[in-house]
């Protein structure tokens, strides 16, 4: 299959999903129309002051990140290839009265709908594993920072992809060997959601990454790696006293999420 076909899967998976997101107690919308941000503290004490500045939000699904960066006085623009997702981005920026931008697209094709620079560009949980390709991702990144702009992600560690979370025997490989296909009950925010689907996705080492980062002219200034998560997205999870989730059955011995901050050279 070509990766065309991969997309319009993948396309008509997360279309379907935008009805259940945005009344999921995950997304909790009711919460963040009153005032609450989506963002983390992980990703809100890395990032720092974004006050004042422009910032391109990759992969922002029904952007409640980008309007929460709106709110902190970013100007923001969020994408997704999803367009109902983009639609209901819309909606809430309109329903909130933020200056939040979104544009429905592949990132792979930004550069025929965007042309700006930013400040920041930022990516976070459950992103680069939709793509194939990293070198084009990496370069995408780069075409849109300034010179000396910052880009951040935040990410679900490639080790946890490897595992069946059910018998936790390793499935599939660290590295990426090709689209990996999988029929899935539900979603991350939506288990007991009947919908069956079938989805496509890559596994990307942490080296893959940064190298595809490192060649497209940015300068590394921190991974960090995590052993735990800010979210309860797989099965066997327990919640600690900070709020943070992490697998009964390993403990912290497994790195659950990381972080990169990068600088355009």
């Amino acid at each position: 299959m070509n990766e065309t076909k991969y997309f319009e899967y993948n396309r008509k998976l997360w279309d379907e999903r935008v009805e259940s997101h945005k009344n999921s107690k995950f997304y909790n919308v009711k919460d963040f129309k009153a005032g609450k941000t989506s963002l983390n503290a992980t990703e809100l004490s890395e990032i720092g002051d974004i006050n004042g500045k422009s910032i391109l939000h990759l992969q922002c699904h029904f952007g409640m990140d980008t309007i929460s960066f709106s709110r902190m006085g970013a100007k923001a623009t969020g994408v997704d290839f999803s367009d109902d997702a983009i639609d209901l981005g819309r909606e809430l920026t309109k329903d909130l009265k933020t200056d939040t931008c979104f544009i429905s697209a592949n990132i792979y094709d930004l550069k025929e709908q965007l042309d700006s620079r930013f400040d920041i560009v930022f990516t976070s949980y459950g992103t680069v594993g939709w793509l194939p390709d990293l070198t084009r991702w990496a370069e995408i990144v780069s075409h849109f920072l300034k010179d000396g702009g910052m880009f951040y992600m935040i990410d679900f560690h490639p080790v946890i992809w490897m595992y069946d979370n059910k018998s936790w025997d390793i499935k599939y490989s660290y590295f990426n060997s090709g689209a990996i296909r999988e029929e899935v009950h539900g979603s991350y925010a939506d288990r007991y959601h009947q919908n069956v689907a079938i989805e496509y996705g890559w596994n990307h080492s942490i080296s893959e990454i940064i190298n595809a980062l490192i060649n497209n002219g940015l300068q590394i200034k921190f991974l960090n790696e995590f052993p735990f998560s800010s979210y309860n997205v797989f099965q066997d999870m327990v919640q600690g006293k900070r709020g943070q989730w992490h697998f009964k059955s390993q403990g912290n011995n497994l790195p659950l999420m990381y972080s990169i901050k990068a600088v355009k050279r």
